[in-house]
Order: structure tokens, then sequence, then C-alpha cells
């Protein structure tokens, strides 16, 4: 757990550097999967699901 939590940080440090300089490319991709994949492996999966279903939920009633 602590391995996950540390490489979704890394991942996620990376990636919001790539996005500010605007360096996107294959590396790019690739460390947003990194990060999606460690993402779901925490704790933090369940919540993003289902904040997700809200979101999804709430456009569908509009």
């Amino acid at each position: 757990m602590v391995i996950t939590v540390s490489l979704v940080a890394l991942f996620g440090l990376v990636l919001f550097f790539l996005l500010r300089a605007g360096n996107l490319g294959y590396g790019s991709a690739f460390i947003a999967v990194g990060f999606g994949f460690f993402l779901a492996s925490t704790g933090a999966a369940d919540p993003i699901n289902q904040l997700t279903n809200d979101v999804i939920d709430a456009i569908r009633n509009l």
C-alpha cells in the first residue's frame, strides 16, 4: 500500500508538470495511464467511482 501511494504521488506530480509545460506526447500518455492504474488501487478509487456515477446521474436528469 505504501508503494502504491508513493507511485500515485510520483506519477501525479510528473503528470502535473507535464501538463503545465504543455509537453504532451507518448511519454505523457504513459504517465497518465500509470497514474490512473496506481490511483485505482488506492483507497481513493471508491470515492472517485462514486463521484463519477453521481455526475453521470446528474447530467442524465437534466
